[in-house]
């Protein structure tokens, strides 16, 4: 075994990757960057009043980065058929510690939602690491939808709704919309009938609209978002405050690190409102540059589901296109006023493990899946000889 292909940034077969596993290896690592640079500005202000300690954020970021680019590594080099046969344990597994939050003592709250758990100092928060094997799953299940019987139907239909469930009832609507969406995307482009898929939405959006009834903050969220300025200190603080970082970036920004409003006036500025803090020190210019970072993602993502012949590795690069983008996307919207305020990530921005390793593993998992499809176009066009064969096997010893 080649040591090497697993330490990030010396996997010397990267050279051998198709053209689009190296384009979103190498803009992943652009995003990871821009991302920590970002985290650096952000968090200082808040680590040194916290902790006395300006880098105490960043400095945890970057253990976490290292742990998570090892992982990385490993899943750009496994073939993607050993992940999807162990996925489903994993999605279990963060089922389970799903449900654990809610037992009072061993879930961790935070803004009055218990969403983690603590083992030691390290806080694990699972409806975050669940993503990457949520859509594992999906598109393992819709992408054979026709040879499974009813019964394993079933069977995954009602774990997803208990994940769904589970993470709803932390309370996290943000998380619960972004999973239900993944999962509804990737049924959707796996062609299952519109009959199912009609009537998942309508009962997806009874189910989001029975919790905002339900929960008062989300209520007065959503009224909050509609008028902001109405309640500039109460319940729409966080989205004014947001709302004049972004506007005070103007065209160019206001410079790296001279945001004024990460001084104590905006809100988990290191997380949930990361992007405002950006917009307001990179401006217009800086906000365009990432919206380009995410679109050539997504194209890219778009491009490796179109090449990819077999129908589970189209249905897990679109599932993972729609986490990773559609996730930064709604971010983004929160920032500035286009959504009601939620508690999502950026990914590969905001403070926090449990983020880095979700996003980096489901990066991993689309790279993984461009490596593939190119490979099985132009392996099969080789006339089969014994000794064609014998290079065949060398050749899949080297991925």
């Amino acid at each position: 075994m080649n040591i090497r292909r697993f330490i990030p940034l010396f996997d010397d077969s990267v050279s051998q990757w198709a053209l689009e596993a190296r384009l979103l290896r190498w803009l992943t690592f652009m995003w990871l960057f821009f991302g920590l640079v970002m985290l650096f500005s952000a968090s200082y202000p808040v680590a040194d009043d916290r902790h006395g300690d300006g880098l105490y954020y960043f400095k945890r970021q970057l253990l976490w980065v290292i742990a998570s680019l090892i992982i990385f590594n490993i899943i750009v080099n496994l073939p993607i058929k050993k992940i999807l046969g162990i996925s489903h344990w994993f999605l279990i597994f963060f089922l389970m510690l799903i449900f654990v939050t809610l037992i009072p003592g061993l879930g961790k709250k935070a803004f009055d939602a218990a969403r983690w758990i603590a083992l030691g100092p390290i806080p694990v928060q699972p409806s975050e690491l669940i993503k990457p094997f949520l859509v594992l799953q999906s598109a393992r299940l819709f992408g054979q939808w026709d040879k499974l019987t009813w019964r394993v139907r079933i069977t995954w239909l009602v774990i997803f709704g208990l994940v769904l469930l589970g993470i709803l009832a932390q309370p996290n609507l943000s998380t619960t919309s972004l999973c239900g969406m993944t999962i509804w995307l990737i049924a959707l482009a796996a062609g299952l009938p519109y009959k199912y898929l009609g009537g998942t939405a309508i009962g997806g959006f009874l189910l989001a609209l029975l919790s905002i009834s339900i929960k008062e903050y989300q209520r007065r969220r959503v009224m909050s978002f509609m008028n902001p300025w109405a309640d500039a200190q109460g319940d729409g603080y966080q989205l004014v405050q947001s709302l004049l970082a972004v506007g005070s970036g103007k065209t160019w920004g206001v410079g790296f690190g001279l945001s004024q409003q990460k001084l104590f006036y905006l809100p988990i500025q290191d997380t949930d409102f990361i992007f405002a803090v950006f917009a307001e020190e990179f401006g217009f210019a800086g906000g365009i540059i990432l919206l380009s970072i995410l679109l050539i993602f997504a194209t890219l993502g778009l491009i490796v589901a179109l090449k990819t012949k077999h129908p589970i590795n189209r249905l897990v690069a679109i599932g993972v296109t729609i986490v990773m983008v559609g996730q930064s996307f709604l971010h983004i919207g929160v920032a500035t006023g286009a959504l009601p305020t939620t508690g999502l990530p950026l990914p590969m921005f905001s403070y926090g493990g449990n983020s880095m390793i979700a996003s980096l593993v489901s990066a991993a998992l689309l790279i993984r899946v461009a490596r593939e499809s190119s490979e099985a176009e132009v392996v099969p066009l080789r006339r089969t000889t014994p000794d064609n064969k014998r290079n065949y096997r060398v050749f899949e010893q080297k991925k």
